[in-house]
């Protein structure tokens, strides 16, 4: 699902999950993940997403967000 677009797009050390590899991964529940956006309030947090990493590092841990932000813009060729 994600390694194809990764290696389209130039990205090859990402869409897999591998040591020395960038590991950006969520973690969810597909029974319980809603979307609580509206046409009003587009920035509204979804229910249901347990777990993010980022880099590697936990962004969203138990449905809320931490502080960090091992985030950056990605360039391709």
């Amino acid at each position: 699902m994600t390694s194809l677009p990764a290696q389209r797009v130039g990205l090859r050390d990402r869409g897999i999950l591998r040591v020395g590899f960038f590991a950006d991964i969520v973690v969810f529940d597909p029974e319980t993940v809603i979307d609580k956006a509206t046409f009003d309030q587009p920035a509204q947090f979804p229910e249901g997403i347990e777990k993010v990493l980022v880099n590697g590092d936990i962004v969203v841990d138990s449905g809320k967000l931490t502080k960090a932000r091992p985030g950056k813009v990605l360039l391709t060729e």
